[in-house]
């Protein structure tokens, strides 16, 4: 049944198995809307949405769009990846279907909707901010609609279509997709130099940042972690040429933070208990499942935007609490013969030393093996100095080719230029990805912890590193 308001039209999605128009598509099929769509390779994300109903084609063509004189094509979306040329865009424009980016396609759904929205954005952090907030909204029965940009684990989705009127969204700073959103509540996590290839410099991209904020009405909040030296430059940014139109709140660990943490400790699960203080005054005690200080503050964001919200305080922290994460955010993948395999979404120097500092904290002094994807050519070399600093926890390190993902090969940045630039005393490059699990079998020892990281594929290491431990164990029995 279609969603009350709705019509039972179709919606054409062109990379439709990327996160982003994946999760899109979720939403406008619990919605009622019927969905087809269109990707260069068959992925499990399109084996997901077909399951559930949507029609998927692989590679392009004009031709996807169905016949002519079938007029019930409500519009065609396209993510970011998609050029102009694209068989299929030019087949919707001869036609005079109406064409939309995601920003564009989801602003339309809030203003005809009327939806509450709460959209979290920052360089590091949205992902697991953005599925904390869904979580303590659908537990206090708001019934949401939400886009993630991971899967939750207690949910078992990215995305999904609520009754009520609150939608909560990952707002990516990508292609300024999150320049199309007008949130009530926005959550401002981080916000420091990436995606080189849509900003050329920080100072481009802290003009989008401001350009957010500034879309936030005088009666909507901008909550905004004040620890995050990025963010206050923002804010500070926004008041000077009189764009912070909204009230604004703060989080983080600083006594200067509306919302803070105090007199934090490690806990049995591996994550941090504290104390949550609000306006000076300590209002609950919580216990994370979650590791890293990073998370503390992810949980404080949470906090406060379901405050805005007028979730009830007990609510928002029991479900913060049990939270248990968002899939490749620090997600344990096995264990076999003593090693202890992990997998991280982390393609940032900044994210890498979160995720490492996470990791000997939780496991102490037991080995700790990296093997990191590179991410882009553009953002390996604008920060390549960087990353090769960002490896101090790590015992051993492997570096992969780069995944190239949505750029042409740049032969002069690969995987051996980081290693090189590292002083670290056990770094590695080993390109290919059979090649690196080879080599961790062949070296790793009992007791260890590998964690892979990275935006593209490398997560593979560690699911072949756990057949191949899991053939050894089967062997020796």
């Amino acid at each position: 049944m279609a969603k009350q308001g709705l019509p039972e039209r179709c919606i054409h999605l062109v990379g439709i198995g990327g996160a982003g128009l994946s999760a899109i598509a979720r939403v406008l099929l619990a919605q009622g809307y019927r969905v087809s769509g269109s990707d260069l390779q068959s992925s499990e994300m399109t084996r997901q949405l077909e399951a559930m109903g949507a029609v998927v084609y692989i590679g392009h063509s004009a031709d996807h769009l169905g016949a002519e004189e079938n007029t019930d094509l409500e519009a065609v979306i396209i993510s970011s990846a998609i050029a102009a040329d694209n068989p299929e865009v030019l087949e919707a424009h001869r036609r005079g279907v109406p064409v939309y980016k995601r920003a564009e396609w989801l602003r339309r759904m809030i203003a005809q909707q009327h939806l509450r929205c709460v959209a979290v954005a920052g360089t590091h952090g949205k992902t697991t901010t953005t599925a904390m907030i869904t979580l303590i909204a659908h537990r206090a029965g708001l019934q949401p609609t939400f886009i993630v940009g991971g899967t939750l684990s207690q949910l078992g989705t990215n995305a999904g279509a609520g009754s009520g009127n609150v939608f909560v969204v990952e707002a990516d700073e990508y292609d300024r997709m999150f320049l199309g959103l007008y949130p009530e509540i926005a959550v401002l996590t981080t916000a420091e130099w990436d995606h080189p290839d849509c900003y050329p410099t920080w100072e481009s991209m802290q003009e989008a940042f401001v350009q957010f904020v500034e879309h936030i009405p005088q009666k909507g909040w901008l909550v905004a972690c004040v620890d995050d030296r990025g963010v206050c430059e923002v804010v500070e940014r926004a008041r000077h040429s009189h764009r912070l139109f909204a009230q604004l709140n703060t989080y983080g660990l600083t006594p200067e933070a509306h919302w803070q943490a105090k007199n934090l400790s490690a806990n049995e699960h591996g994550g941090y208990d504290f104390e949550a203080v609000s306006g000076g005054r300590t209002v609950a005690r919580v216990s994370l499942q979650v590791p890293g200080i990073h998370n503390v503050r992810n949980a404080l964001g949470a906090m406060a935007a379901a405050d805005h919200l007028g979730v009830d305080l007990q609510c928002t922290v029991d479900t913060i609490s049990n939270f248990t994460g968002v899939a490749r955010r620090f997600e344990h993948k096995g264990e076999v013969g003593g090693v202890t395999v992990l997998d991280d979404y982390a393609h940032h120097p900044t994210e890498i030393r979160a995720t490492l500092s996470a990791a000997r904290t939780m496991y102490g002094g037991r080995p700790l093996w990296a093997v990191f994807q590179p991410h882009t050519y553009s953002r390996t070399r604008v920060l390549l100095d960087d990353f090769a600093q960002a490896f101090g926890n790590a015992d051993h390190v492997i570096v992969l080719d780069v995944y190239a993902a949505r750029e042409a090969e740049d032969e002069e940045i690969n995987g051996a230029l980081v290693v090189r630039h590292m002083s670290h005393p056990d770094a590695h490059y080993v390109g290919q990805i059979e090649q690196a699990a080879e080599y961790v079998l062949e070296h790793i020892e009992p007791d260890a912890v590998l964690i892979t990281m990275g935006a593209g594929d490398g997560y593979r290491v560690g699911d072949l590193v756990l057949e191949g431990l899991r053939c050894r164990v089967q062997q020796r029995a």
